[in-house]
């Protein structure tokens, strides 16, 4: 089997490859997109502490890009990492899972302790990178985040997302990654009752209410294909998965990790107290 061409990833450059980043968004997001990153964003914030970085072929074109801004919480250095996209015909090539370790290593060397971004809960393949490829963990859900963006990605669905946050520094890394780790080890877990074991049946509280150690909640395998096929599904996904996270969350209970399944069956997070 031949090699795959070789991929570089380095900080944007010159005003043609911001204008490409600017570019990709619309074909990732559609052409509708009105929450657009400006080239003089992008090429700004590179200037005090942000990334602004792609993934290049070995002819230059961009296939991806990443982008985020360095600020203050607290009194501590912390990253908003606001956008990721890889151009579709590229994907699945761990290009996504490359610009996300350029920008750990980019932020790592300016001091921040977190890096944090937000995605959508329904998508289970970012879930899987979120979860078991980078170790993330749940900092809260949010209802309708960005409000509409004219993507047809959130068409029908909204703009709900999980604010995650990525700890920079390898003892604080590999101690989340070891808690995901476990989590999906956990026997456990496959047995944990699901709080929306059925689209559109009643939420099951029960479990909630009696204090059971571990939940999960299910997710589809591929929310962008069902969105295609039937919005109407996609949309009572929504608010299936939407119910069932913020009734575990107000309970007491945090994401533990994130068990991908096998398409086309559904995706589960699992949530423990």
């Amino acid at each position: 089997m031949p090699d795959s061409p070789p991929i570089t990833i380095r900080p944007l450059a010159s005003l043609a490859e911001y204008r490409a980043a600017v570019d990709l968004q619309y074909v990732v997001w559609g052409a509708g997109l009105t929450d657009v990153t400006a080239a003089t964003i992008l090429k700004i914030g590179q200037r005090i502490g942000g990334v602004s970085a792609g993934a290049f072929d070995a002819a230059g074109a961009l296939l991806g890009f990443v982008f985020g801004l360095t600020g203050v919480e607290h009194g501590r250095v912390v990253h908003w990492s606001h956008m990721l996209a890889v151009r579709p015909e590229a994907q699945n090539r761990a290009i996504g899972r490359r610009l996300k370790e350029f920008q750990y290593a980019e932020v790592a060397r300016v001091g921040a302790e977190l890096i944090y971004w937000t995605y959508d809960p329904l998508v289970a393949r970012n879930a899987h990178l979120n979860f078991n490829r980078l170790g993330v963990r749940v900092v809260e859900y949010v209802r309708d985040m960005y409000g509409d963006m004219g993507s047809t990605l959130t068409a029908g669905i909204g703009t709900d997302r999980f604010v995650v946050a990525w700890p920079v520094g390898p003892a604080a890394l590999a101690a989340r990654r070891a808690e995901i780790a476990t989590a999906s080890a956990d026997p456990e877990f496959a047995a944990a009752p699901v709080l929306n074991p059925a689209l559109g049946e009643a939420l099951q509280r029960a479990p909630v209410a009696a204090g059971a150690s571990r939940v999960r909640v299910r997710v589809p395998a591929d929310v962008g294909a069902l969105q295609a096929s039937d919005p109407a599904a996609a949309a009572r996904w929504r608010a299936d998965t939407r119910a069932a996270i913020e009734l575990a969350l107000a309970a007491g209970y945090r994401v533990a990790g994130f068990a991908p399944g096998a398409a086309p069956e559904p995706a589960h997070y699992l949530l423990a107290v």
